[in-house]
């Protein structure tokens, strides 16, 4: 490890030392943890950039942690994506990545075709420039008979946050449905260092609850590669 790795370490063992005494009752409601032992990882997979100029493999994010994101709308997202720019800048020097994800199942609510969506955050919502820091990719289905491969391999990976759809039952686009499936906008997965799916975090789970997650992850990470 890096000094400026046990650098951040040490920083991550302050911060997280209060947090960390989560209990396992309060830890199941809003995050799953995946199958460590699944077959397969990330790195197999691949997807396009959000404006289809470039093919990106996943295989290139080996060693890094890996957060992917379904995102939409846009007056969500410009909210969010404020707080997942402040998570990578954050994270990303311990080996954090953010990966979003557009999709229009969840009340059809990203209409907008790949060239409306950056523009519309960066002079409408939020406006005044704003660029999200991670990579966004083409819009896609999460889930269903057309969903992306990766989505597929992250669902199989870790059990579902919830037992069922609740009241946007009515307000979801594909078929068939399985209790599996992403649940709403903003579903998170975590992926390992070694491109294995690690955690699943309800659509509604605060992003300063993910970062104390991850943050968590990372220090196990660290203190793992420090001491042996």
């Amino acid at each position: 490890v890096k000094a400026s790795g046990s650098i951040w370490a040490n920083k991550l063992l302050t911060s997280v030392q209060v947090k960390a005494t989560i209990t396992a009752s309060t830890f199941c409601l809003y995050l799953q943890q995946c199958n460590s032992s699944v077959e397969g990882t990330i790195y197999k997979y691949r997807a396009k950039t959000l404006n289809g100029s470039q093919t990106v493999n996943f295989s290139d994010y080996a060693g890094k942690a890996v957060l992917f994101v379904n995102v939409s709308p846009p007056e969500l997202f410009s909210l969010l994506s404020s707080e997942l720019n402040a998570l990578y800048e954050e994270m990303n020097p311990l080996g954090l990545t953010i990966l979003g994800f557009p999709c229009n199942q969840f009340g059809k609510q990203e209409p907008g075709q790949r060239h409306e969506i950056l523009p519309g955050l960066k002079y409408v919502r939020p406006g005044n420039g704003f660029v999200p820091n991670f990579l966004l990719f083409e819009k896609g289905d999460v889930n269903g008979k057309n969903e992306q491969e990766v989505y597929t391999f992250l669902k199989s990976s870790c059990p579902a946050v919830g037992e069922d759809f609740g009241p946007m039952y009515g307000r979801l686009f594909w078929e068939p449905l399985k209790i599996s499936d992403i649940k709403w906008n903003f579903e998170k997965f975590l992926v390992g260092m070694d491109g294995k799916p690690v955690m699943r975090w309800q659509p509604t789970t605060k992003v300063s609850v993910v970062r104390a997650d991850i943050r968590r992850y990372l220090l196990e990470q660290y203190t793992r590669d420090v001491f042996n």
